[in-house]
């Protein structure tokens, strides 16, 4: 990838699974992504980790931010995207959220031609699934909604699919996920490029109904 300006430096912030996952870049030469299993634990070592992780860089090198909003964890959803919206307001920089869906099929993507569905499945509560369809555009630089984060029953999931005549099956998150906090900062930084500066206010997390 190649940036507007250079260096332009993002840290992607992946929460919302029993794994944290940081990412940090500059686009061009320089990419660092760590995750650590803390399940519960998140809010005893997430900003310890965020300290260290960014280590020998200071908060004033980055441009932007992105987030992992959703869906997945309630509790760590939420420690996540309040970690997120209050680092991008104190730095006064912009923050982007990325569905966990979208990130998901983003580190997928290429194992998939440009505008061939890629649909994710994810585990809800009540017998219910998080789905999305998505397809990479043609830039390569980013996904098309097909259909957009949402929640269902099995019956209502499968019947989609085959409205849309989608008979592969489909991506199933596994319980790990912030080994995908590199496909959350990629497409943010996608965004980026095409002048979007979303402020930290307009950032939102999508609970649906919580896996724990």
């Amino acid at each position: 990838m190649t940036s507007l300006t250079f260096p332009v430096y993002g840290l992607g912030l992946h929460s919302t699974s029993s794994q944290l996952g940081l990412s940090s870049s500059d686009f061009a030469t320089e990419t660092y992504t760590k995750t650590w299993n803390l399940d519960r634990q998140l809010s005893n070592y997430l900003h310890q980790y965020l300290q260290e992780f960014i280590q020998p860089k200071t908060w004033e090198k980055f441009q932007f931010l992105a987030v992992a909003k959703g869906p997945g964890s309630f509790t760590s959803n939420r420690i996540g995207m309040v970690t997120a919206r209050t680092l991008a307001q104190q730095l006064n920089i912009p923050l982007f959220g990325i569905s966990s869906l979208a990130a998901f099929a983003w580190f997928k993507q290429r194992n998939y031609k440009i505008n061939e569905p890629i649909f994710v499945q994810m585990k809800a509560s009540r017998g219910q699934f998080y789905g999305a369809i998505y397809c990479k555009n043609k830039q390569k630089n980013g996904l098309n909604i097909i259909l957009n984060d949402t929640v269902m029953m099995p019956e209502d999931w499968e019947k989609t699919l085959r409205d849309l005549n989608l008979s592969c099956p489909p991506l199933i998150t596994p319980s790990k996920l912030g080994m995908t906090a590199s496909s959350i900062l990629e497409l943010a930084y996608y965004k980026w490029q095409q002048g979007k500066r979303p402020h930290w206010s307009e950032v939102m997390p999508f609970y649906g109904m919580s896996v724990v």
